[in-house]
């Protein structure tokens, strides 16, 4: 069974970026779980349209560890041996592996339902060269004991999460994460 990709001292936060952070909304409008923290650009806006259940980090040595962390784990992701699969992941199921498409993107439109087989430690891994992107309303579903901490997203540009979306595992994306409402 594959293992974990190691998060190390990345694993605490919530949000972990290297150009910034930019939190839009109203007011106290999204919940943040987790510590946050950007570097080497250390700008946070919008801060107070969210409620952050954790530590801001900005900039401190703390966050600039999670970086060296993140990197190596995004490095992991990328030296998986994955299967090569359909560009559309919704209304599909998938058993723990690494997968690509040939398109080098992912998409989900509807459900991605991901099967761990009854293992707990089923590991996920999704290569994309560039984006990652759902549609309103889609969802990443787990079942037989698939756990979102196992579940990699790793993304070579960005991962645009869309609006109402229910959204599980860990993005490590190089460029740009963004969430609908």
């Amino acid at each position: 069974a594959a293992q974990p990709i190691p998060l190390g001292s990345a694993s605490s936060f919530g949000v972990l970026a290297g150009s910034g952070i930019t939190i839009a909304g109203a007011v106290n409008s999204s919940t943040i779980t987790g510590d946050i923290g950007t570097f080497p650009t250390t700008t946070i806006t919008g801060l107070g349209n969210a409620v952050v259940i954790g530590i801001n980090h900005a900039g401190d040595a703390i966050t600039q560890a999670a970086k060296i962390d993140l990197i190596t784990a995004y490095n992991t992701a990328v030296a998986r041996a994955p299967a090569t699969v359909a560009t559309e992941l919704g209304s599909t199921t998938r058993t723990a592996g690494t997968y690509n498409s040939a398109a080098g993107t992912f998409g989900i439109t509807g459900i991605l339902t991901l099967d761990g087989g009854g293992d707990p430690n089923a590991v996920f891994v999704f290569q994309t060269a560039s984006t990652l992107i759902t549609a309103g309303s889609s969802e990443v579903k787990l079942i037989n004991g698939a756990q979102a901490g196992n579940v990699y997203w790793q993304v070579g540009s960005s991962a645009t999460i869309g609006s109402a979306s229910i959204f599980k595992g860990n993005i490590l994306a190089l460029t740009a994460i963004t969430f609908g409402t």
